[in-house]
This record gives structure tokens, sequence and C-alpha cells, in this order.
């Protein structure tokens, strides 16, 4: 929304400059945008007049000229063709910067001649006009006139408008506000009504679901043609484009009064009535359809022409057909659409210079439909941008009025009675208002004459029993209670009168502030991101056909109003959407992306049904090396997961490695569940299913985890935040290598658990370092070849400790099913 300084001073009596409205605006709650003084730019440019013009000595095309400026006479170098003695024209001194040129003048020979200034055409000073020539003026015009002044350049402002206050779309009620802060007097002068000298000849009709209340008059006799100065200029200074008087006025009051108008050319109306209604269905299509039951010689519709269109069709001013659907407003005569209700008026009826007699239109028409057939038909009209957000219902037939007196006075004629069809929507109803109310809620201390003087500033009723009783005028549709009023008095009154109150100190809590699960979600973030692996963060959204595919999709996790089509259900994983962004990577030539999140998954409605999990993807890698494979990329994810697990304080060596198991979005032969008991599932790893890669449409084994950080076991409480002593051997560790015959798919993990626990305080480590089938070994078993690390305290061990140790690690492979091999 856009206004001049002076169309403000039209409503409001203050002496403010631009840079003070502004101000005021801001601490009033409008957000204002730009503020443009297009005089500012014009400063060093000022009349002068040309009193010889002479050839150049050193080009055809060139005159030097001799100059009466603000600075005395100047020798100018000009090309312009219009340039001669006695023209009055623009002067550029030495110095001034050129908008429309974008240079600075210097003093410098033009050809020989030195030009010390220089005449201007309209362009180079960003003005309209004819830029074949250097401007020219009045001849009444004094020399050192400011250029700003002769095209009366004024500041504009360009703010924000919040849907909330279609009041703000006309320059009055910007007044009313600006004058609630104190900055000036509100104009709001009574419009008198125009006397009707004859009965409408046109009758009104609406449909109350899509117009509730219609009203017009018809004035005859008026001579259309292009506005007065005072007009032009606002309506130019706003950036609109004069058209005609009839027209600009309606432009005028959309921008003044927030008051949308149309205007009919009464010689172009069909038939005695105008209706408000919905669209209907194209009579041409219905006639069609009819005669294809009722007459069976009728034939078959010739496709080769175009089809009639299922909707009655409108041709608008902006040159464009339009489908009326049955949600939008149509404007009809006895011709059919005549105009799209509160958006745009049809071509067909439209005002020209050839106007005599016109019909002056002033509606209230719903927003809803509005908005809606704004989206529909992609128009932002002004009327459009004003209808949707719901323009003051009861100024209807003043509006109607304010209109007729400036056609009067600018076309002439005579108007006729007003006729209305239908009736305003009601007020907001009466606010029961304590005035203690505002301190409440906001902490200010305002006297309650003072809350009286800013609410009926604001146009509100007071009517001060006990409680309050404050009336909600029209024109604010966005009041529905006392809160309301609260921000009201505040805004006005200044938020910057809100007293600091500081916070009451609280004590620093003890052992952080981190609950456990977020201290170990960051411990995780670091971990991961040490390993090698990118965080992404990712929607909580995601298509419903990959939800099931994951266990999830239930019709109770469907969005009902999804922010894209296919990201329509709450994720049950975290794992389909990091494999849809390794997938858009590994389409763009990035493949065996290594990505990680931590975040909520969703398994119910209830508040316990989220819970939050560490998921991590491995995308395979089609690099090609001469070198060897190298390791298994499911070995590596698992190396990462225990690691992470070791990161957490997860007492690895006592989980559980269960294969078979695992959802059926894991590939059965190549997944595995990690497990504290049966019910116990701290996480599942493994390569995705081919079905569920087949189903995201992605290529090669991808690998990946999901921990629930939920479930996994708090770590045991520590006495304080200091870590134990270090301690470590000065004795040399030895290893010794075992060979075991086990059977053909037996857990490796479970043989190496019982070695290590065949004696905790000698075995530090143990690892499979070799698998081996084939000869010398029975069928249906495999040799394990496992390096067990011993890690002596206190002293070298001998020889019998050792063979001791031994004895124990066979035995306990024993106990887990192996049989040392021979």
């Amino acid at each position: 929304m856009k206004f001049s300084l002076s169309w403000l001073k039209d409503h409001l009596d203050t002496d403010a400059d631009i840079q003070a409205v502004a101000a005021a605006m801001t601490a009033a709650g409008l957000e204002v945008e730009d503020v443009t003084d297009p005089a500012a730019k014009l400063t060093p440019f000022t009349v002068a007049k040309v009193v010889e013009a002479a050839r150049h000595p050193n080009a055809d095309k060139l005159q030097v000229l001799q100059v009466d400026t603000v600075d005395g006479r100047k020798e100018i170098v000009c090309g312009a063709p219009n340039a001669r003695a006695g023209l009055t024209t623009v002067y550029a001194p030495i110095g001034a910067y050129v908008p429309g040129l974008n240079v600075t003048l210097v003093e410098k020979p033009v050809r020989g001649v030195v030009s010390n200034g220089m005449m201007c055409s309209a362009a180079e000073l960003e003005l309209d006009g004819d830029s074949d020539g250097i401007m020219e003026l009045s001849d009444d015009l004094a020399v050192g006139t400011p250029v700003s002044a002769v095209f009366a350049l004024e500041p504009v402002i360009d703010f924000e408008v919040t849907p909330n206050r279609p009041d703000w779309l006309g320059v009055h009620g910007i007044a009313r506000d600006l004058a609630a802060t104190g900055l000036g007097a509100f104009k709001d002068a009574p419009i008198p009504p125009v006397k009707g000298t004859f009965p409408c000849p046109i009758t009104v009709k609406v449909d109350g679901e899509a117009c509730p209340l219609f009203s017009g008059r018809v004035i005859r006799g008026v001579k259309n043609g292009p506005s007065p100065k005072w007009l032009a200029d606002k309506l130019t200074s706003i950036g609109l484009k004069p058209i005609s008087a009839l027209v600009d006025i309606t432009n005028y009051l959309s921008f003044d009064r927030a008051r949308p108008l149309h205007v009919y050319d009464m010689a172009k109306l069909s038939g005695s009535v105008i209706e408000a209604r919905l669209g209907q269905e194209n009579p041409a299509l219905k006639r069609h359809l009819e005669l294809l039951e009722t007459d069976p010689d009728y034939g078959i519709f010739d496709t080769s022409d175009s089809d009639p269109s299922p909707y009655e069709q409108l041709y608008a001013l902006d040159g464009k057909w339009y489908s009326v659907t049955p949600d939008m407003i149509a404007i009809a005569d006895a011709s059919g659409v005549i105009g799209l209700g509160g958006v745009m008026g049809g071509a067909s009826t439209g005002v020209d210079f050839e106007t005599v007699d016109v019909f002056l239109e002033s509606a209230w028409f719903d927003p809803i439909r509005i908005a809606q057939t704004g989206r529909t038909t992609t128009i932002t009209s002004d009327a459009q941008y004003r209808f949707a957000r719901g323009v003051d219902p009861e100024f209807v037939v003043p509006g109607l009025e304010l209109a007729t007196q400036l056609i009067l006075e600018l076309c002439g004629g005579e108007a006729s009675d007003i006729v209305v069809a239908g009736e305003a929507p009601a007020r907001k109803p009466d606010v029961a208002f304590d005035p203690a109310y505002v301190a409440q809620l906001t902490g200010l201390d305002v006297p309650h004459d003072k809350v009286e003087t800013i609410l009926t500033a604001l146009g509100f009723g007071v009517n001060k029993t006990t409680p309050w009783t404050v009336s909600v005028p029209s024109f604010r549709r966005d009041v529905d209670g006392k809160a309301d009023l609260v921000e009201e008095v505040a805004r006005i009154y200044g938020f910057n009168h809100i007293p600091s109150t500081p916070l009451p100190a609280v004590a620093p809590k003890t052992g952080g502030v981190l609950t456990p699960s977020q201290a170990r979600a960051r411990t995780a973030r670091r971990a991961l991101a040490a390993f090698g692996y990118s965080e992404a963060v990712t929607w909580s959204f995601m298509p419903q056909g990959y939800a099931k595919l994951f266990g999830g999709g239930n019709d109770a996790l469907v969005l009902a109003n999804p922010i894209a089509s296919e990201l329509n259900c709450m994720r049950p994983s975290i794992l389909p959407n990091l494999l849809e962004a390794a997938g858009r990577n590994a389409s763009k030539g990035y493949p065996g992306a290594q990505l990680f999140e931590i975040g909520p998954v969703y398994f119910g409605l209830e508040p316990n049904d989220q819970k939050t999990v560490i998921a991590a993807l491995k995308a395979p890698d089609k690099a090609r090396h001469w070198a060897a494979t190298g390791q298994d990329a499911l070995f590596a994810l698992k190396s990462d997961l225990l690691a992470l697990l070791e990161e957490l304080n997860v007492p690895v060596a006592s989980l559980q490695l269960v294969q078979g198991s695992n959802s059926g979005w894991w590939h059965p032969g190549r997944s595995a569940r990690l497990q504290l008991g049966p019910k116990t599932v701290l996480a599942e790893f493994g390569a995705l299913h081919p079905s569920v890669l087949k189903a995201m449409d992605l290529d090669g084994a991808y690998v990946g985890f999901e921990i629930r950080l939920d479930l996994l076991p708090q770590p045991k409480a520590k006495s304080g935040k200091s870590k134990g002593a270090l301690s470590l051997s000065n004795l040399m560790p030895l290893t010794r290598d075992f060979a075991f015959l086990v059977a053909a798919g037996t857990a490796s993990g479970d043989l190496v658990r019982a070695i290590r626990g065949a004696d905790k305080l000698l075995i530090s480590e143990a690892r499979v370092f070799d698998v081996y089938q084939g000869q010398g070994v029975p069928e249906g078993q495999v040799s394990l070849a496992v390096e067990v690390t011993l890690q002596p305290a206190d002293k070298t061990l001998t020889e019998p400790e050792i063979d001791a140790v031994s004895q124990k690690i066979v035995a306990a492979a024993q106990k887990a099913g192996a049989v040392l091999r021979s």
C-alpha cells in the first residue's frame, strides 16, 4: 500500500514531515517498507533559459548554448535537436549526479569547447515525458525554480498491510490511526447524500450467499475525459496510470477510502436488471445437452470444433477469458455475465470517452469467495485485494454517495435515486471490557481516561459502565474480544512504554541443563560426524507409500493439510528420507553418501507414540580403484554402530546379536539386531531389502542402522564429573591364536563373547581374523581363527600361567559349542 504525504494530509491535519509519519506508523504497528522522496534526487536541478544557440565549431550535430541559470550565465554544449534560443528547460550544474545516466557531471571539453553543465531530458531525470530532446517547460517559470517544485514531486510511503487490517488499505484509515497516536487531528467530515433527480431505471438483485449487499445508481449526461491534475497527480504518485475521469475516480476511492467501485456504460447493458449471483453452467452447453437427450436426430457433437466450456465465460477488462464457476460471484444482466464481482469487470460494458450514461456499483462481497476466485483466476486486482480482506460493509452506500459527488463534480450529469438489494452483515458483538485488563496483560500503567481516549480515537464506542461496554466499528471485523482491545491500547500508547522487568535469578542446575537423552544425542552427533558421516535434517513427513514400506502408513497418521502432496504421512522411520537424499546425490554424480539424522519417528497419535531415533546410512560407492575392494560396507557399518554405542556408554559386551528377526524392510540374510534380552531391541542394522530399494527406485546395496535412543540403558551415575585416574600397564601385551570348529551358521560374536569372559582380568581383546571351509574341515562346519590379546597387570606371565589361561579359553569355547581344531 502506497500513499503520498499530501494525500495523507487530506485526512490528517498535521505539520509532520515524511520521516515523522513513518516513525509514528512503525510505533503504531504499521510495517513501513520504504520511504521514497523523488524530489531529493532532483535537488541539484533547476529551471534555466537558453539565451543564444550557435553551431559548434567542430561538430555539425552539436550546439553551443548561452544559458541563464541559477549560477549566472553559462556556456553549455548540447546535442538535443530541440535546443534553441528562448527555450525554458532544465539545467544541471557541474558536480550534479544525473540519475537517468548514472553519471556525475565534470567540467571537460566537448570537441574543444568546455561545457559548464548540462541541459536535461525527461529520461535523464527519470521523469515521464518526451525524451527525444531536452525538456521544454513553461516560459512563465522563473530561472532558478527547483525542478521538484515544477513537477510537484513529493515523498511516498510504502508499507505492508497485514490481512487483519483492511481499513489500512485506505489513506483515510491510516490517518485515523496516526491521529490516535497524537500526530495530528483526524479529518472525518460526514458525507452528505446526493439527492436523486429521477428514479433509477436499473433494478438490482442479489444472491445472499454470494453478495449480501449490492447498491447502485444511474448517472446520466456525464462527459468522460482526462482527469484533472490533482487527481492524476495522486494516482501517479503511487504508481497508477490515469485512464479517464470515471475510471480514475473509482481507483482513487479504492486507495483513499478502501472502497472499490465499478462503473458500467449504460448503453452497453442488456435489459434493466443487474444481478449479483453465483456462476452457472454455460447456456450453450446446457442447450446442447438438452438436444442430445430430446432429439435423436440431433447427432453427436462435432468435436472438431472447440468444446463449449461447462461454465459461463467472461471476457474481462484485462483482455483475457475466464470461466465463471459456481463458486465465483458473477455480475450479470440479460446477456449473461458482465463481470466477476469484487474482482474485475467485463470488457463488454466498460466505459470510454464516448460514454454518456453510467451505472455506478457499490457492493459488499463474501471475502472467502473473493479470495478463492483470486487464487483460481490468478487475478490480483486492487479490488480483489481489498474485498478478499473484508472492506467496511457499512460504507457501501456512503462510498456510493462520495463517488457520485466526484463524478458530478468532474464529469457533470445528474444522478438517479439509489437502489439497494440485500443488507450488510451484522457488526461484531459488543465487548465487556475492564480497563485494568491492560495492565494485567501488558504491564502498562495506562490511565483509564487515556484508554477511553485511545479507543474512541480508533472508532470504538465506549460506554463506561462496570464493566465497560465497547462497541466495535464496522471497519474493524478483526476485533473479537478484550485481548484485541488491549492490543489496540498498547500499540497506540506505545510498546516502548512497557516496563523492563528482569526475570528472577535462577540458580544454575547441577549436572548441566541437558537431559540424559539430549546429552546422548549431542554425543552421537559428534561421534558420527567424526566417523565421516554428514548430518541430514529431513522432513518429519514422507509419502504414505514409503511409510508403508517401513511399517507405518496408518491412515491415522496421514496429514489432512500436507505442505506438499507427496509429504502426506508422518514418518515411522528416518531411513526412507536418508535413502531419498542419498539417491538424489547419486543421481547428480555424487554416489557413496554417508548420512545420519537424529530425530523423531511416529507410531501413533498419543504423545508417547513419538520416539527419538539415531539413523545412519551408507550408500554404495561406485568409484573404481586399482587396489582390492576393501572392507565390506556392512561390516564397516557394524563397526561404526558398535563404536557409537561405546561412545554412548552402552555395555556393548553384554549385547546380544540376533539374526533372522529383523523388520521386513531389512535384507533377511544381511541384517541383524542388537538387544538386551528378547524384548529390548536397541538397534537394527544391515542391508536394506532389495524390494524396498526397487520401490524407491534405488540401485545398489544400501546399508544402515537405526538406534532407539529411549531404549538405551542409562549409564551408572558417577560420584562426580571428573574421570578416574588412568591406569595403564607398563608390561607388554601378548597374543595367542586359536582355531575352533563350529557349526556353519554359528554367530562368531557368540564365540568371541564367550572367549572374552574366560578371564576378564587378563583377556583385553579377542577378534576373529580368519574363516575357513574346505579340506580338513568336516562338512557342515567352519573353522574360525581367533586372536586373543592378554594384558598382564603387575608381573610378566609365566608359561604355566599362559597355559592356564589358554585352557580357560578352550573350555569357554566348548561351552559355546566350539571345538579346538587339531
